[in-house]
């Protein structure tokens, strides 16, 4: 077992590597461990092309061959720096379609030391299944990965996954295949398309859409329509808005708007192509909405590794609880937060969903992360470090009131121009829900000193004197930590929630 000597690092586990040789990139990502919520080390990618003239000659171009080969190399490399004890290397469509990528692999097996697999069209399905599963909670609906040389497609219902298939409907291949032509690819996607069976029984679900191209759609609409959060993962479109985006992209007047400048050179003539063929997928399937993915099938590798107990933990709570390991002055008291505010809510008269539980026990396990910060400052960290978290299995409405649920706890319960661009994002209750915990963490974590053994003793029962409606009893070997800042926190509370509120003792 090799170990960091950052105390910024997770304990007992060791970087893992995996190399991923697709037919548009060549790319490394080095994980700090293996993990239901795996932290990216270090990702690097190379733009290589392997799949480019396929289609025509059946070979993969020297070129690409060539610049991928010494990628491999400098990632060899890459990866004993990090100290990774583990190396996977995937290939796909192009390496398996290829004439000379037998020939290939044996020279990237041989810089690399270790075998390479060459995964099948329906491996890359699972894998990308798999991705989804471990990326999104209680997925439903039907994943589609696309990438420069095929697009993988499979139904997934919680953990539940169908068979895949695979069509060659890659960026790359689908614009070669057509000459460039955007009326010949969509000729081409349609008739493809007909042949997955299983598309139809998406209707009214959601389309998980994985691949760099894709992305880079998601990253335009966000550009163009102002999105006030750029995380990829869990941003969600409704079907019609996205079939007339998809329209929108092939018009050569569309990519003179300056949004364009938010897709990379190297992706945009791919762009369209992209567009065809999830247009082509989503006027069969109908779902109700596209959600985009940022895991796809190196993520859907290292899930599968994973024990039957670690692949049915909840990756926003074990990432919620690794950050609090790793910032929080007290994980326990974090912890103890959450469990506490799920009793205070029902006090308030507040049931939860159980979205909203999972939520909430996030919010509280990420409450005290920004704590070294400056005072002035703390609130506005804590609600960029949540929002731009690399978290998953969170929508970004929940995304966002974990992040104004933190910001209200150190700020106050008031809105300025701070959550004006989250409160756009979370719904109408979630953005109240977020004011009432960001009101019960500002009166527990100012008790207790942000230290555990506390705030487990106190509860908010109905009042014994009736002018008011609720009081937080404390029990009297805590009373000397009540003062004047824990009353006017809790005069702020009771104006938030219209109760009138007292501190009694027992």
């Amino acid at each position: 077992m090799v170990e960091s000597e950052a105390q910024g690092r997770l304990r007992g586990i060791s970087p893992v590597s995996v190399v991923d040789i697709g037919s548009n990139s060549v790319r490394i990502v080095i994980y700090e461990g293996l993990s239901r919520a795996p932290t990216v080390l270090f990702n690097e990618k190379v733009l290589c092309g392997l799949g480019r003239g396929i289609a025509a000659s059946g070979k993969m171009n020297e070129e690409g061959v060539e610049r991928a080969l010494r990628a491999l190399k400098r990632f060899r490399a890459l990866a004993s720096q990090a100290r990774s004890v583990t190396m996977h290397v995937l290939a796909t469509a192009a390496a398996r379609e290829a004439s000379n990528g037998p020939a290939f692999i044996e020279a990237a097996e041989k810089i690399l030391g270790i075998d390479v697999r060459v995964l099948t069209g329906r491996e890359e399905a699972l894998y990308s299944a798999y991705g989804i599963i471990s990326g999104f909670h209680q997925p439903d609906g039907i994943a589609g990965d696309l990438g420069g040389g095929s697009l993988e497609l499979i139904d997934i219902k919680d953990k539940t996954y169908g068979d895949g298939i695979t069509l060659p409907l890659g960026g790359i291949r689908l614009s070669e295949l057509s000459e460039g032509s955007l009326a010949k690819a969509r000729n081409f996607a349609k008739k493809q398309v007909k042949k997955v069976t299983f598309l139809e029984k998406g209707r009214g679900r959601t389309f998980y859409a994985v691949g760099g191209t894709w992305r880079n759609i998601a990253r335009l609409h966000m550009e163009i329509n102002n999105y006030p959060l750029t995380m990829m993962q869990g941003y969600e479109i409704g079907f019609d808005e996205m079939m007339a985006f998809l329209d929108r992209i092939g018009a050569d007047e569309e990519q003179k708007d300056p949004a364009w400048q938010a897709v990379s050179k190297n992706r945009r003539m791919l762009l369209p192509f992209g567009a065809i063929a999830m247009r082509e997928v989503l006027s069969v399937m109908q779902p109700k909405t596209i959600s985009f993915s940022a895991q796809g099938v190196r993520e859907g590798l290292l899930y599968s590794l994973l024990s039957a107990e670690e692949q049915d933990q909840d990756p926003l709570l074990v990432a919620a609880r690794q950050l609090a390991l790793l910032r929080a002055r007290s994980p326990k008291h974090a912890a103890e937060i959450a469990a506490w505010t799920g009793l205070m809510l029902r006090r308030f008269g507040i049931e939860e969903t159980p979205e909203e539980a999972r939520y909430r026990q996030a919010a509280c396990l990420l409450a005290d992360i920004s704590w070294r910060a400056h005072p002035d400052f703390r609130g506005s960290q804590s609600l960029n470090v949540i929002a731009h978290s690399a978290l998953t299995g969170i929508t970004h409405p929940g995304r966002a009131f974990i992040a104004l649920t933190n910001y209200y706890r150190y700020e106050g319960l008031r809105d300025d121009d701070h959550t004006d661009g989250l409160g756009t994002i979370a719904t109408p209750a979630l953005l109240e829900r977020a004011k009432l915990l960001g009101g019960l963490l500002r009166v527990a974590y100012l008790f207790s000193a942000s230290m555990p053994g506390i705030v487990g003793a106190l509860d908010f029962l109905p009042a014994k004197d009736k002018e008011f409606d609720l009081e937080l009893v404390v029990p009297e070997q805590h009373a000397d930590f009540i003062g004047e800042r824990v009353e006017g926190r809790l005069d702020q509370l009771a104006k938030l929630t219209g109760k009138k509120l007292t501190i009694a003792t027992t």
